[in-house]
């Protein structure tokens, strides 16, 4: 399996260290049966008691040195898989980082979640049987059939007519789980699709009284994996009674035809007594090495799942970035300027951003707005590289962005998504996140500014308040507001807000925009809003309507001139609003 040994090259000494104790393992479960043959059919029959302590001391120091192999054995083969299997989740989980919203949506959260810890189980229990028995099975066939043969070549014929059986058996196993295992794989990444989005919609479920109706759809995608796990369980689990079947059949021939060797003397006890020793490891090897071979399938499919995320091109990537305007000494960004920019989702039909042109500078607020899915969301979502342009391009600073590493132009951006999205810690740390090198001081102000500072002092921690998963112990406002403070602290070029106040207040949302001026006086802030109160101040705004620009201009000059504009800020504001605002247009005028 190409993915495992990749990863095996890493651990060549303990390998190799693997191997070694195998064949101390060996010796003792081998060499003790021949010793004992030979104590009973030489040393117990002639009573020679010197010959008798001599081959116990023998067996004591084989008896070391075995117990020596199976601890290093067990130990390796530990250490091994589950150091490999650390790695695989290290470089799942770093791989993913690299990810465009494009691969994240075609893999889905959930499966990256079953192949980073289920699909990475399946590779480390497989490979902790492969180095304690693949590795040992081999060698304890080979000689135990070698020492069945050279102990009677007669009743070596009988175990040689049972492996056909055994190979046959093992073949069909194989082919049937493989299926099967891809099916439970796939099954338990519904589950965990559904047991996520439970815990993370509970408020939804519970506030439409839907409870019932989703135990109900967890029950029968529970179902569905507990049938496709029994049917897998099942199949695997009724191979060893069969085998041990044939054993038993094959013992059973043995024992009758070594009686009739031992009657004409072909044959002494203690050669039998070897050779049922000889028969019961070459048997039980072999149906370990068949266990190997049937867990393959379900191992294989694993990988396979893993791989395809290993395997899989981001979108967007550094590698043909030649330019790089935007470095390590803080070069500030001054403009950022979109030319006939058109946008298509990597699974659309139908460009979502059609022919976008504008300019967003140093100093300028530059606000967007307009109806559900014309586009806001997805226009800013193109400066930091979340998705590249599939025409046209976007300019930092005269560079397409397309050329700058994305690591060194996200630096310059202070995003603060739609979503607030908050980390487990405390309130601190979450602020913290936007700058590591964030001092105590540049934190509160960051609060202050962002209009938080009031609710985290009342917390009994302060700002060193665990914030839960999820974090369900604060409102949307709040999650808002620390979502803006960690955007501030890191002081940034480019501020972008994608309707980062549509939870607050209109007092709160007004309190902060005053406070937010002098702070971002010298950057480039680009606002998404879906209130025409929280944009009337922009230098300039941009009225998206089904991709296109339909508008571009002052808040007066767009009530004259956009009609779209003139429809959103008539839901929104009343008579003598609107007129106040064109009166005010004139004079400025």
């Amino acid at each position: 399996m190409r993915l495992m040994l990749s990863y095996l090259k890493r651990y060549k000494g303990l390998v190799f260290l693997n191997f070694i104790s195998v064949f101390g393992f060996a010796l003792t479960e081998l060499g003790i049966p021949t010793i004992i043959s030979r104590m009973v059919d030489g040393g117990v029959a002639s009573g020679d008691r010197e010959y008798l302590l001599k081959m116990g001391g023998l067996i004591a120091l084989i008896s070391v040195v075995g117990i020596l192999g199976t601890v290093v054995l067990g130990y390796c083969g530990a250490r091994i898989s589950t150091a490999v299997t650390c790695d695989i989740r290290n470089d799942l989980f770093e791989k993913v980082q690299s990810f465009s919203h494009r691969e994240m949506n075609q893999l889905g959260v959930s499966s990256l979640i079953t192949r980073t810890s289920n699909d990475a189980l399946q590779i480390m229990n497989f490979m902790n049987i492969i180095l304690r028995t693949a590795m040992l099975t081999p060698v304890m066939i080979a000689v135990s059939f070698t020492l069945i043969i050279m102990s009677s070549v007669k009743l070596s014929l009988i175990i040689a007519a049972t492996v056909p059986f055994i190979i046959l058996g093992v073949i069909l196993v194989a082919k049937i789980s493989g299926p099967v295992s891809e099916r439970q794989q796939t099954a338990l990444d519904g589950l965990n699709r559904i047991f996520r989005e439970n815990l993370t919609g509970i408020r939804v479920i519970r506030s439409f009284n839907n409870d019932a109706r989703e135990t109900e759809r967890f029950g029968e995608q529970n179902q569905a994996f507990t049938n496709q796990s029994k049917k897998l369980f099942t199949l695997m689990s009724s191979t060893e009674p069969l085998f041990f079947l044939l054993m038993n059949i094959a013992a059973l021939a043995i024992y009758f035809v070594a009686s009739q060797m031992i009657d004409q003397s072909a044959l002494q006890v203690g050669q039998l007594m070897a050779f049922m020793e000889y028969l019961f490891h070459a048997m039980f090897s072999v149906m370990l090495f068949c266990l190997v071979f049937m867990m393959y399938p379900r191992a294989n499919i694993s990988a396979k799942r893993i791989e395809a995320v290993m395997d899989m091109t981001p979108d967007i990537t550094d590698e043909t970035v030649s330019t790089q305007r935007v470095h390590d000494d803080r070069e500030p960004i001054k403009e950022v300027i979109f030319e006939h920019v058109d946008f298509c989702y990597p699974d659309g039909e139908e460009a979502v951003l059609k022919d976008i042109s504008f300019s967003a500078r140093a100093g300028q607020t530059t606000a967007i707005i307009g109806s559900t899915g014309s586009g806001k969301s997805t226009l800013i979502q193109l400066i930091p590289r979340f998705y590249d342009v599939t025409g046209g391009r976007v300019l930092v600073n005269g560079v397409d962005v397309r050329q700058i590493n994305s690591h060194k132009l996200r630096e310059h951006i202070g995003f603060v998504a739609q979503k607030a999205n908050l980390f487990s810690g405390t309130i601190e740390e979450n602020i913290r996140f936007g700058c590591s090198e964030a001092t105590d001081e540049e934190i509160r102000h960051a609060a202050e500014i962002a209009q938080a500072a009031d609710f985290i002092m009342d917390k009994p921690k302060g700002f060193k308040e665990r914030i839960v998963e999820g974090a369900g112990n604060l409102s949307g406002g709040q999650k808002q507001r620390l979502s803006i403070a960690r955007a501030l602290v890191r002081k940034p070029d480019i501020y972008i807000y994608d309707d980062s106040f549509s939870a607050l207040d209109m007092k709160t949302d007004a309190v902060l925009r005053q406070a937010l001026k002098p702070e971002v006086k010298n950057a480039i802030v680009i606002i998404v809003a879906q209130r025409v109160s929280t944009i009337m101040d922009a230098d300039q705004i941009l009225v998206l309507d089904e991709g296109k620009i339909a508008g571009i201009g002052t808040h007066a000059e767009l009530l004259k001139n956009c009609e779209v504009y003139q429809q959103i800020a008539s839901s929104q504001m009343s008579q003598k609003e609107l007129e106040k605002s064109l009166v005010a247009g004139k004079e400025e005028a």
